[in-house]
């Protein structure tokens, strides 16, 4: 961890009012602990049992906002970085599906009440700087095994999302299913249609580092129908031109799902995609031309193999069109030709530009 974090947890810490309990949770613990980079979990989740959040958010002089349902503030730190200041407590959820209904509970409750073993340990902060682990689900060795462990047998069946969840940890930190985990795939294939939350993760996992490695990995579980069927293949070529050094977005992997959907506009819908994606997919299916490495050329390559650059006003006025209202004239006659099949490629276009041109004098 950067030292200007220890040292703002370790002021945090001094604030906390006696008897209280701080901890540091979630992905930095975890992350930690496999040895991923601190630039890779930039912001932090810190667990409070006995304290009053709003009044320590307030208490540390930054912006904050305050979460009522939950009892919760973010602390917006420099750099846009975050803190999340979590309320310890427990959940259970009336309806497997549905939305857990919270209540105040401790710090070894708050930690039972998570997904995975590898992401409820904790770390123990104490007003002198001194840190200890604490490990009440017995999450340390899967660390150490790099597995993915449910907390309990029906945790798939009360929250399908966490599938997708797991798959997006998995394939991000190179870990493995436990088998807990494998038997509990058909309950979240059952309850998917009942857990609105899934959609939200689907998002999450197009703005994945590796977006059809997460995807590979939900099909090898045998969960490979959450996503549309013609899609993974799209996404991994996606995956291997940013192996290559091509710098690939969230809006072109999401365009790039959406052309492989039976029902674009419900998936976009469902995923709370915006209109951005559809755009973008339609501008790379057009004749458009495109700079190279932009979102269009990358879908368009990928989407459209065949493709080529179309010629341009500029092309067509350095074959000899004169600059004026025959450039516009030119380039419509190419596009119509474009349109009807007749002409394939770049170089078909120049002849076709050059009988056009034989047979009426550009004015």
């Amino acid at each position: 961890m950067p030292p200007s974090d220890q040292h703002w947890l370790t002021n945090l810490a001094a604030l906390v009012p006696a008897g209280a309990r701080l901890a540091l949770v979630g992905g930095a613990v975890r992350d930690g602990l496999l040895g991923v980079p601190a630039s890779a979990s930039p912001d932090l989740d810190l667990a409070l049992e006995g304290v009053d959040i709003q009044a320590l958010a307030a208490a540390t002089g930054l912006p904050f906002t305050f979460h009522p349902v939950y009892g919760n503030a973010t602390v917006t730190l420099s750099e846009n970085r975050t803190v999340d200041l979590i309320r310890t407590r427990r959940e259970r959820y009336p309806v497997a599906g549905g939305n857990p209904v919270p209540e105040p509970g401790t710090l070894t409750e708050d930690l039972q009440r998570r997904d995975f073993g590898i992401n409820s340990l904790a770390l123990l902060l104490e007003p002198d700087g001194t840190v200890s682990l604490l490990d009440v689900v017995g999450g340390l060795p899967d660390v150490w095994a790099r597995v993915l462990r449910p907390l309990h047998s029906g945790s798939f069946h009360e929250d399908a999302s966490r599938l997708v969840r797991a798959a997006r940890v998995a394939a991000r930190l190179n870990l493995a299913p436990h088998p807990d985990l494998m038997l509990q795939v058909p309950d979240a294939l059952n309850m998917a249609e009942r857990t609105p939350r899934l959609w939200a993760e689907l998002r999450l996992l197009l703005a994945e580092p590796r977006p059809g490695r997460a995807a590979r990995t939900l099909e090898s579980w045998g969960a490979g129908q959450l996503l549309p069927a013609a899609s993974l293949p799209l996404l991994n070529a996606l995956d291997t031109q940013q192996d290559q050094g091509a710098s690939v977005s969230f809006q072109t992997y999401a365009a790039a799902l959406l052309h492989a959907a039976p029902h674009p506009a419900e998936l976009a819908a469902r995923l709370n995609l915006g209109e951005k994606p559809a755009a973008l997919l339609a501008r790379a299916l057009s004749d458009t031309p495109f700079l190279e490495g932009s979102p269009e050329r990358i879908l368009r390559q990928l989407l459209r193999p065949d493709a080529y650059m179309p010629l341009t006003g500029r092309d067509v006025v350095a074959l000899g069109v004169p600059p004026g209202k025959g450039v516009g004239a030119a380039l419509a006659h190419l596009a119509e030709l474009r349109a009807t099949g007749q002409v394939k490629s770049a170089e078909a276009e120049r002849a076709a530009l050059r009988e056009y041109l034989g047979g009426q004098p550009p004015s």
